[in-house]
């Protein structure tokens, strides 16, 4: 029969973990297999005002690479872009940019 081990003490954490305000908040759409491409980068022009060229641009960053952070700011805004992006069926996640 083993012995239980004794609780070991757990060092506090040493680093602010309240997000700095001034730092942005990054929304990050990913590549999916459903979405044309075409819908990707009218979605981005509908949503943010981007050019064709630049929604284009992303887009295909999205296709190549996976993903691609489409907009910044504060976690309110983030939250927003987010769920505007999930309403229109794109996958895209946010992180705090610290």
């Amino acid at each position: 029969m083993a012995m239980p081990e004794a609780p070991t003490e757990i060092e506090q954490p040493t680093g602010s973990e309240v997000p700095d305000p001034a730092l942005p908040w990054l929304v990050r759409v990913w590549n999916d297999p459903i979405n044309l491409m075409s819908y990707v980068a009218f979605v981005f022009q509908k949503l943010f005002g981007f050019s064709a060229e630049k929604a284009n641009r992303l887009m295909l960053q999205v296709h190549n690479e996976g993903r691609s952070i489409v907009s910044s700011g504060p976690r309110e805004k983030a939250e927003f872009d987010t769920a505007r992006l999930h309403a229109h069926g794109l996958w895209a996640t946010m992180q705090w940019d610290g």
